[in-house]
């Protein structure tokens, strides 16, 4: 299971994601926010370049190619490296930044650490971020909860042979059109965001519903001990189905959509209900 995450330094984006239990990070990002260069991307091949003919070819090849969000809201394939490689890439770029940036590292590095140990750490983290965006808490013990609920299922799905990317995205896809009745990218063009987290958006019901829904898949892979993508999707759409049933029991009962363009970006916009 990977967690990606966008971390920032005196004001530079650096993205981050959680990979075989460590922190890998965008040497792209890093090389921009220590060298300020226009073109962060050829400093690096040319960085690269450099160290491999200096004798130093475990930088090459420690370094992964991971899947990150760029500006334009898409995954491609980035050069990052984990803590100890970044840190012989960094000692090789001349910038008074450098020895910031090695403690922000070891911090970070701890931290992670200390999340693995104690899981609880880093939800407690989580719930500071949200109380200082403002969410409420009731929601914000429904997103916890959530989040529980989805590495459950994840942890079920790599267990049972899921493993790139697309697949992940194609089953939690058979999930949301099951429940919603629209996929993960329609969900967030109808509320208005691109980069951001569609869940961090949702309402109380939206919230409880793909839990449902994700809770649901996660017992009829265990019920049917189910192995192979195939049949994981099978298992995602029937348990989205259910979630959907119920959503449309609420609307039913309720007299109102469920799914709603309301997000937190903006809540003193006008609200429209589909």
């Amino acid at each position: 299971m990977e967690e990606k995450r966008i971390a920032l330094f005196h004001g530079g984006r650096i993205r981050k994601i959680s990979f075989r239990n460590e922190w890998w990070f965008s040497v792209i990002d890093v090389v921009e926010v220590l060298t300020g260069n226009a073109r962060p991307r050829k400093y690096w091949n040319d960085l690269k370049k450099k160290l491999t003919e200096e004798g130093y070819t475990e930088v090459s090849e420690n370094i992964g190619q991971l899947k990150m969000q760029a500006a334009d809201g898409k995954f491609y394939l980035t050069d990052c490296a984990n803590t100890e490689t970044l840190f012989r890439i960094i000692q090789s770029i001349p910038s008074p930044k450098v020895e910031p940036l090695k403690r922000w590292l070891a911090r970070v590095g701890k931290e992670r650490i200390d999340e693995i140990e104690n899981p609880e750490i880093a939800m407690d983290r989580m719930k500071e971020i949200y109380e200082k965006k403002g969410y409420p808490k009731g929601w914000i013990d429904k997103r916890m909860r959530g989040i529980a609920v989805r590495k459950g299922l994840t942890d079920e799905w790599n267990m049972r042979g899921a493993q790139l990317d697309i697949e992940y995205a194609i089953l939690t896809n058979d999930i949301m059109k099951g429940t919603f009745n629209k996929s993960v990218e329609r969900y967030k063009r109808y509320k208005g965001l691109q980069r951001e987290n569609l869940r961090d958006h949702m309402n109380d019901l939206e919230l409880i519903l793909t839990m449902l829904g994700e809770a649901t898949t996660t017992r009829l892979h265990k019920d049917r001990n189910s192995a192979g993508f195939p049949s994981l999707r099978n298992d995602a759409k029937n348990g989205g189905a259910v979630a959907g049933r119920t959503r449309k029991d609420i609307e039913r009962q309720t007299g109102k959509k469920v799914v709603s363009s309301e997000n937190y970006l903006d809540l003193s916009g006008d609200k429209r209900i589909e």
